[in-house]
């Protein structure tokens, strides 16, 4: 296994493989990783010949209030999990080199970042997508991967591969969950042993949308309300928002007619997490 920093020895790399004839296939994070992010490193190994992962916590998507100085880093560690996984390349840069002082372009993706996490965290798909971009441009991957946990993410990537005209297939792969349902998250760390009690909840709720659906309830607003009065009964509990929305467009859905994904952020004690759930009509 490899370690790069540098954003030059990381084309010239990836210029060799590729006149080679290897496909190349990426995994994009912000370290800390845990099982969830190794379920994409083997994924990523399965479809490609080289694996590259990033380790970057990229400072263009934490607002003004938000952890980015408090977000959990554990490089050593991070290192042992990828070579056990036989990755092929570790790239990590610096932030002087991904954000020199001249630094003035930024990607954007509209009209799908208005909604969910978009409506509270101004700017932060913007430094997502253009993070991901930079990273796509060095890397030059054939296939990147990306977890259905961060759907908006997803999606919004997605929308923007199609735009730019990217030659790069992106793979979803489905949540990866704790035994009791609470998806896999570097910021579940900040979780007291209470908290990490009342966590289930977000699961719990997701379940619950489904159920009352399926038993015929399809006002949007009656299920957030009752979805909102469920997660309250839980203690540290917050909620930021609920939303029924088409799963593509993520516009939100009023009336449910067709399948719709439920989507919902809630603090639980100052840590933020986010889960969703693709409902089916039955």
């Amino acid at each position: 296994m490899e370690i790069i920093k540098e954003i030059s020895k990381m084309k010239e790399i990836s210029k060799l493989w590729k006149r080679k004839g290897y496909k190349i296939s990426f995994v994009p994070t912000m370290g800390f990783l845990h099982e969830a992010h190794l379920a994409l490193v083997r994924k990523a190994k399965e479809l490609g010949d080289k694996t590259v992962v990033s380790i970057f916590v990229n400072p263009l998507q934490f607002g003004p209030k938000e952890d980015f100085r408090e977000y959990p880093r554990d490089l050593e560690r991070d290192l042992t999990l990828l070579e056990r996984e036989k990755v092929d390349v570790v790239f990590i840069p610096e932030t002087e080199e991904m954000y020199p002082s001249d630094f003035q372009t930024y990607v954007e993706v509209t009209k799908l970042t208005t909604g969910l996490c978009g409506a509270f965290r101004p700017g932060h798909f913007k430094g997502v997508t253009t993070v991901v971009l930079k990273l796509f441009n060095i890397i030059n991957p054939d296939i990147a991967i990306f977890g259905e946990k961060d759907y908006q993410q997803l999606q919004v990537i997605k929308q923007m591969v199609k735009d730019l005209n990217l030659d790069i297939e992106i793979v979803a792969h489905p949540t990866v969950r704790e035994n009791d349902g609470l998806a896999m998250s570097s910021r579940n760390i900040y979780l007291s042993t209470e908290e990490r009690k009342s966590a289930t909840v977000l699961y719990k709720a997701l379940l619950l949308a489904k159920e009352l659906i399926n038993k015929g309830e399809r006002d949007s607003q009656n299920l957030k309300n009752k979805l909102e009065e469920f997660i309250h009964s839980f203690p540290y509990t917050k909620v930021q928002y609920i939303e029924f929305v088409d799963p593509l467009t993520l516009e939100p859905v009023k009336k449910i007619e067709k399948p719709v994904l439920c989507a919902l952020a809630v603090f639980v004690g100052k840590a933020r997490l986010i889960d969703n759930m693709l409902i089916n009509l039955e």
